[in-house]
């Protein structure tokens, strides 16, 4: 090789040497910028939900106050009715009438008192094991591929054996025979 080419290769071999060190010098800012955005839009993501979580906070507890102020049994009872239709937390083994007051904001002795004034359900639990009795049964009549198992699941029961017992004190037969009367009949 002449001295000529050495040279030009000796300089484009310094000039390839600091567009490399610019290229990771350019790599450096674009990651730190890089981690800076995500910082704030993961900033922004966490203060967005932490104002919906404050949001449905302060959505409940106005509706709680509200419930609590309820003089009107009825109004209250048709409250119970449609918050338990839709969200349908009775089909949860853990909800309860803790749980019920909880949700409605209002004393268990307030929920108590209203039970006993408004329905046949002498208490807030009796009327939650209604509830699963009655979703059983129509799982039992609509889903005959269920095993009682998963009926009990499906309805809120934390057992099968409560779920026997329930449909038993209800209708005077054990689920087995209830769906196989459904049967029977068709």
């Amino acid at each position: 090789m002449k001295a000529e080419e050495i040279k030009q290769l000796q300089e484009e071999n310094a000039f390839l040497k600091k567009e490399v060190e610019r290229l990771k010098d350019e790599l450096v800012r674009m990651v730190s910028r890089n981690l800076d955005l995500t910082e704030r839009l993961e900033y922004d993501v966490e203060l967005k939900r932490r104002t919906e979580v404050a949001r449905e906070i302060m959505e409940g507890n106005l509706e709680r106050q509200r419930n609590a102020d309820l003089q009107d049994d009825g109004q209250l009872m048709a409250i119970i009715e449609m918050r338990l239709e839709k969200d349908r937390p009775h089909l949860r083994p853990d909800f309860d009438a803790t749980a019920l007051a909880e949700m409605l904001g209002v004393t268990q002795t307030r929920l108590a008192q209203l039970f006993r004034h408004q329905t046949i359900h002498r208490t807030p639990d009796a009327y939650i094991d209604n509830l699963r009795v009655l979703a059983a049964l129509r799982l039992l009549r609509e889903q005959p591929n269920y095993t009682i198992a998963v009926v009990a699941e499906e309805a809120g029961f934390s057992n099968v054996r409560t779920l026997q017992r329930r449909i038993q004190e209800a209708i005077g037969m054990s689920p087995v025979d209830y769906r196989l009367m459904l049967t029977r009949d068709l």
